[in-house]
């Protein structure tokens, strides 16, 4: 009798599942070596338990077999990657193109130019267009004079309201001008109507600078001569 067909599917008993498992592994690393050594081939086997316990095998290095497994299978992505990101950005560049081409030519419809290829339903509805824009710039326009009108009769007013504030003080200023003005009058009046003053009490005397003395009696006999002239006066040199 021939062996029958195992079906695969995970084996629930724990210690059959461990046997199978060490059998299996250990014909895989074998397998794995004989094909590194009867094709020459880089081989790098890895392989994790159930219990995360690891065994590995590799014909060569295992860190650079990885970096080699890395450097190709990245860097093929890399490469790949600008050629799809270069045909992506080319459709969208012929996109942009077709928009600002259809831009360009409405623009210069709106202009009035080139519209000989133009037919009658086309121009109509550029007309409607033009219609309805001119509209808008009315309104905007419109609305934007009446803003501004607007700001201008605020301003008007607060110029006003300033005005008159600056009338009531100026008004203000001029009563009390006046009124210190009238009372300055009455005080220069009152001291015009009083009575002057006399300069001092002593009045200023007149004098001579020549000195007479006279002497109106006779002079005993045995009197010494008189120094005196016949008029009575001393002379200067005696002074």
């Amino acid at each position: 009798m021939g062996r029958g067909k195992v079906e695969l599917k995970r084996i629930e008993n724990k210690i059959n599942r461990q046997v199978t498992f060490a059998k299996r592994r250990n014909g895989l690393l074998k397998k794995a070596y004989e094909l590194s050594v009867l094709c020459d081939a880089e081989i790098a086997l890895i392989i994790f338990s159930s219990r995360g316990k690891l065994y590995e095998f590799c014909s060569s290095s295992m860190s650079k077999t990885l970096e080699r497994y890395h450097r190709y299978n990245y860097g093929t992505l890399e490469g790949t990657q600008p050629s799809q990101d270069s045909q992506n950005n080319y459709q969208e560049y012929l996109k942009l193109k077709t928009r600002v081409e259809v831009l360009q030519q409405s623009q210069r419809h709106m202009l009035g130019e080139d519209l000989g290829q133009l037919g009658t339903k086309d121009l109509e509805q550029l007309e409607r267009q033009l219609d309805s824009s001119l509209r808008k710039i009315r309104s905007t326009k419109t609305q934007h004079m009446f803003d501004q009108l607007s700001v201008l009769q605020r301003k008007e007013q607060s110029l006003t309201e300033m005005n008159k504030s600056l009338r009531i003080k100026l008004e203000e200023l001029g009563v009390a001008f006046q009124t210190s003005w009238h009372s300055g009058e009455q005080s220069v009046q009152f001291r015009q109507q009083q009575p002057a003053q006399p300069e001092g009490f002593f009045q200023h005397v007149d004098y001579n600078n020549t000195l007479s003395i006279r002497y109106d009696s006779v002079p005993p006999e045995n009197a010494a001569p008189s120094t005196h002239d016949a008029t009575g006066v001393v002379p200067g040199w005696m002074l």
